[in-house]
């Protein structure tokens, strides 16, 4: 019998696994021995993991977005932005989003108290028009923005 075989490759947010050697016939048990000679059977998954989009204190953030949907709405043509850490009040007059290409800010929304989202590198965020909240940058941030 041949040795069972696994090899797992990951791409952005797609997995492929190609799994074992042997043979098989439905009514066959798993466990039961390939007879030399036999057909083989290779089997590849892929498994495609969609981003999960989280909502917390009216923030939208989507973690490592496919690059074919960044691809799609054109963010890397979109203006650029950046700062060093800081901290300071900002109110958002239209609908924003971005796409954080480094950096890590903390997000306190006004009147949440000590609450805030978190967002770093690889996130693609959606802050609410009207808005009013702090920035606390803890590492320089360049981002991608549009405003609707």
């Amino acid at each position: 019998m041949a040795n069972p075989l696994m090899i797992s490759t990951r791409s952005g947010n797609t997995e492929s696994a190609f799994v074992g050697r042997g043979s098989y016939s439905p009514s066959q048990p798993a466990n039961q021995k390939a007879r030399r000679g036999s057909p083989s059977l290779c089997l590849t998954l892929k498994i495609r993991a969609e981003a999960m989009v989280t909502e917390k204190l009216g923030i939208k953030v989507e973690r490592n977005p496919l690059e074919s949907k960044l691809s799609e709405l054109g963010v890397r043509q979109w203006p650029k932005w950046g700062c060093p850490p800081s901290k300071f009040p900002w109110t958002y007059s239209a609908k924003e989003t971005c796409y954080l290409l480094k950096g890590k800010v903390k997000v306190y929304p006004e009147g949440c108290g000590d609450e805030f989202v978190e967002i770093a590198a690889g996130d693609f965020v959606v802050f609410p028009k009207g808005m009013s909240c702090t920035w606390d940058v803890t590492e320089t941030v360049d981002k991608h923005y549009d405003f609707e």
